[in-house]
């Protein structure tokens, strides 16, 4: 039971709102637009890039924990944060291969766990 009383529940109330809102906004794009789920995933990514890049994503970091870093903007934004920081070390060199070093993991995790669901998954085209 002590490893209940450890657990900090607002920050898991924030991490579940914040999560659950950037997974809202996605299902209003699938559902709302004609975007493929390809271009949904790039504008998340691209999105965390920016805001990470601009330093502004780490306060949403700070305030919802792994509710903003698990989504796909929390990808783009450790992205963007790796870039800078072999950028600062590097040279312009950094620019492109920091961003690689910094979400080697998440893209290890992405292509082996992609490659799971795409044997139990039977995938269907979207109509337009």
């Amino acid at each position: 039971m002590e490893f209940f009383q450890n657990i900090d529940w607002m920050l898991v109330l924030r991490c579940f709102i914040v999560g659950g809102f950037i997974c809202v906004i996605g299902q209003i794009l699938i559902d709302k637009t004609k975007l493929t789920p390809a271009k949904i995933l790039v504008v998340f990514v691209t999105t965390g890039v920016i805001l990470g890049g601009l330093g502004l994503y780490k306060y949403l970091i700070d305030f919802a924990g792994s509710g903003a870093t698990v989504p796909l903007t929390g990808f783009g934004a450790n992205l963007a944060k790796g870039a800078i920081e072999e950028v600062q070390k590097s040279g312009l060199l950094g620019a492109f291969v920091g961003g690689v070093k910094s979400a080697s993991g998440g893209i290890a995790a992405a292509i082996f766990f992609g490659y799971i669901a795409s044997l139990i998954a039977k995938p269907k085209i979207k109509k337009q």
